[in-house]
């Protein structure tokens, strides 16, 4: 879904790459509105604008303080090449630590300061993360362009995921209510087809489109994996016989009811209603991909394999679905031997002696 137009707002981009915004009611008169696009500080500002407002005057921030290394990473290369979504998840972190240490000189966060901020989150471990990727890419940004001579943030490890398995992964059962629901011809089908035939996450299956397929094959570049990596997904017959039934979009398959595509986070709202409409309230987008990576697992795909499918790097993830389908079959496998067992083979329980 591509964003509202507002009266009167102008886009530029700097020599760094980075998007500025501008109110502007008459020529040659114009006001910077700041903040991330759509946020509450970017909103009030357009009003603020809107209504003939003057801008509520800045305080000249310190050089070399929190909030200056923090502007400054605002206007870099590195942050432009951050998606969107993350950048928004990051200004959040920023603006808390801003208002709690901006003012302070960016060389006095060492290592205890990051590790207390983590300790402040500990009962959300979610918000712990996002906070120390939010920190780890403002300071190794600092070291590499010499505005400090260290990372604080080096070696500090995550904080532990909540136990449990995250997002409830579909069953068949799920998917086959879904189908029933949303047969072959309707937007419904399209959207859960492309998550489950491509695997990708809903970043990316909002912005796949025949623009991307070349002899059977979708070609793009992944939103989320570090360094945007490239990914090269087979169209399978029943993705294509989806796809050929329709309806899907001109720029992207997966699309709303006036054709044009959709930002992921209301994408994830709309799917989320086709789920509940299905039967199927607790599911989600996400756990598609997980039912996804767990066919291709039982399948006999290999860690390798699953990475060039999923994006994914290093062998934490793939293993996790690997080692899942490894004892599954493990157990079929003891199994088997239990039912020979009682067929007469003699197996020694842990109490016998030889």
């Amino acid at each position: 879904m591509s964003r509202p137009h507002l009266p009167y707002l102008w886009r530029q981009r700097t020599r760094h790459g980075t998007i500025t915004w501008y109110f502007a009611r008459e020529r040659n008169k114009r006001v910077r509105i700041r903040g991330e696009y759509g946020s509450p500080e970017f909103m009030e500002a357009y009003q603020a604008a809107l209504a003939g407002a003057s801008p509520t005057k800045r305080t000249k921030t310190a050089v070399h303080s929190l909030e200056w290394l923090i502007e400054q990473y605002r206007d870099s290369g590195a942050w432009n090449a951050l998606s969107l979504a993350t950048r928004k998840n990051r200004e959040n972190h920023f603006r808390q630590v801003c208002n709690t240490a901006g003012d302070k000189p960016h060389g006095a966060i060492d290592r205890a300061a990051i590790i207390a901020g983590l300790d402040r989150r500990a009962k959300t471990p979610n918000q712990a993360r996002n906070f120390l990727d939010a920190m780890k890419g403002l300071f190794k940004w600092a070291k590499e362009k010499s505005h400090r001579p260290d990372d604080p943030t080096e070696r500090i490890s995550n904080p532990k995921r909540k136990t449990g398995e995250g997002f409830p992964i579909w069953t068949e059962d799920d998917v086959d209510r879904y189908y029933a629901k949303w047969p072959l011809g309707t937007r419904q089908r399209v959207w859960i087809d492309v998550l489950l035939f491509t695997g990708v996450r809903r970043g990316d299956a909002v912005t796949i489109g025949r623009q991307h397929v070349r002899d059977g094959v979708a070609t793009f570049r992944t939103e989320k994996s570090q360094g945007k990596m490239t990914v090269s997904i087979p169209i399978l017959p029943v993705l294509q016989r989806t796809l050929e039934a329709g309806p899907t979009g001109e720029l992207a398959f997966i699309c709303g009811k006036n054709g044009k595509p959709f930002k992921k986070e209301s994408f994830g709202n709309i799917f989320k209603e086709a789920c509940v409409a299905a039967g199927i309230p607790n599911k989600s987008a996400h756990g598609l991909r997980k039912i996804g990576a767990t066919r291709a697992a039982e399948n006999g795909a290999t860690v390798a394999e699953l990475n060039a499918i999923f994006g994914w790097t290093g062998t934490t993830m793939a293993s996790l679905y690997t080692q899942a389908a490894d004892r599954k079959r493990l157990a079929r496998q003891a199994a088997d031997k239990l039912e020979k067992n009682e067929n007469g083979i003699s197996m020694l329980t842990p109490r016998q002696k030889v």
